[in-house]
């Protein structure tokens, strides 16, 4: 499928509208505030992850929280959102709010912001995927379902409803597990997911010192939380029977390591192989996990519609460079020949406007809505939702810009931070 042609209006989805519009949940707020009333969650993004950490288990705790080797990856991420500032702009006029709509393969997103694929959701509530899909569909926000999740993709796609926008990520199994893979996407086509998100940088879990700590791998265990799309899927089931002349449920300590060998097969595919996929999947492919032009480049050249910038937060591989460093230089690369989702180091609403000013054309939301899921369930998630684009959407009013289209917000908006310290000017500033 061309990159064009991915674009073309999907009618499936125009018309979801969250069910409160997140400046009004500001208002609503500070009426209740009037009795005296306040909010079960606190608006303070940068207290989410201080606060859920304190109520979750050291296991849940380390494999959110924690990150790839002594955390440099995550810390560049988070460092590199200060290094660009937001540069207002006065006395422009335009009729209500920003407009915060976004068009992105052939799919009409009412915000510029999808959920990021987070895998074994029950370790944090126990209603894991399915509250997180339920509010996602609730707040007008795209729910990408992981691979590594802890409830079936057919379960996932019930709570997400009818008028839910779901996109499947994909941990690849080795190319010996072909059949799985075609089964994976056929069951996710025939549930209602409309793009297909490929991770290329977890083909074996990082070096996790908080997990190895607490000697906590969530695919090895018996509990399914880690493995259970594997334990779903027919074909799957049926060699494992064939194996062990059992049901998976009867040997779940066997069943369980050998799902996590299959997605996880510790070696990497090539890019010949994605022709494979696009052999098998109808619909966009965007390839998630690319930190190089190099890559980049070679993502265009296979064919697919869109990739991530993406580092997987940090938790993969330490040392490496921060997302939204490479950012730039990918949109100028590639920018006019692929959509460009981007995830890591995401905090605030702040934070997506950077972000989108940088040229990507979507923002994927990953540790926030997990910490919201921790502290209070489906209602967490809305909140956490709702206060990104709350702010988002005032951080661009305040700012005198109009839309998050990009003849709007680009890096026209930006400055670099050191620049305005050093005498050279910088962007957005003259």
């Amino acid at each position: 499928m061309s990159h064009q042609a991915a674009t073309q209006h999907h009618p499936k989805f125009t018309n979801n509208h969250p069910e409160q519009d997140a400046v009004d949940y500001e208002m609503q707020t500070y009426t209740r505030g009037l009795d005296f009333e306040r909010p079960p969650l606190t608006f303070q993004a940068d207290k989410w992850e201080e606060l859920a950490c304190s109520r979750m288990s050291a296991e849940s705790k380390g494999y959110v929280y924690g990150s790839a080797g002594m955390r440099e990856t995550t810390d560049k991420n988070r460092a590199a959102f200060k290094k660009w500032s937001i540069v207002p702009r006065r006395l422009v006029k335009y009729d209500g709010f920003p407009s915060l709509k976004k068009e992105i393969l052939g799919e009409t997103l009412q915000f510029p912001i999808a959920i990021s694929p987070v895998g074994v959701l029950k370790i944090f509530n126990a209603d894991g995927e399915v509250a997180a899909a339920r509010a996602a569909a609730k707040e007008a926000v795209p729910y990408t379902m992981s691979t590594a999740s802890a409830t079936s993709i057919e379960d996932v796609a019930k709570a997400n409803g009818n008028d839910g926008q779901r996109w499947y990520q994909l941990y690849w199994p080795s190319r010996e597990h072909d059949d799985i893979t075609i089964s994976l996407l056929q069951r996710a086509k025939k549930a209602g997911f409309t793009m297909l998100f490929v991770t290329l940088d977890t083909y074996i879990l990082g070096w996790r010192p908080e997990d190895m700590d607490d000697g906590y791998n969530p695919f090895m265990r018996a509990d399914r939380i880690g493995v259970e799309i594997g334990m779903t899927d027919p074909v799957f089931r049926k060699q494992f029977k064939e194996r062990h002349g059992v049901e998976v449920e009867e040997k779940m300590d066997t069943a369980a390591p050998e799902w996590m060998r299959t997605i996880f097969p510790g070696t990497s595919k090539g890019w010949d192989d994605i022709k494979f996929l696009q052999e098998h999947w109808d619909g966009p492919m965007v390839l998630k996990g690319i930190q190089s032009l190099e890559d980049a480049k070679l993502a265009v050249k296979a064919g697919v519609q869109g990739i991530v910038v993406s580092n997987h937060g940090g938790r993969q591989q330490d040392g490496g460079n921060s997302s939204l460093g490479i950012l730039p230089h990918i949109v100028d690369a590639v920018g006019d020949q692929l959509a460009i989702f981007f995830d890591s180091g995401i905090q605030s609403g702040a934070d997506i406007a950077k972000a989108l000013a940088l040229g990507a054309d979507c923002v994927m939301i990953g540790r926030p809505y997990v910490y919201g899921l921790a502290l209070g369930g489906e209602k967490g998630v809305e909140h956490v939702l709702k206060s990104l684009i709350g702010e988002l959407e005032l951080t661009l009013h305040l700012s005198g810009i109009q839309s998050v289209d990009k003849k709007h917000l680009n890096r026209g908006v930006l400055a670099r931070e050191d620049d305005l310290f050093s005498g050279v000017k910088g962007i957005g500033i003259h």
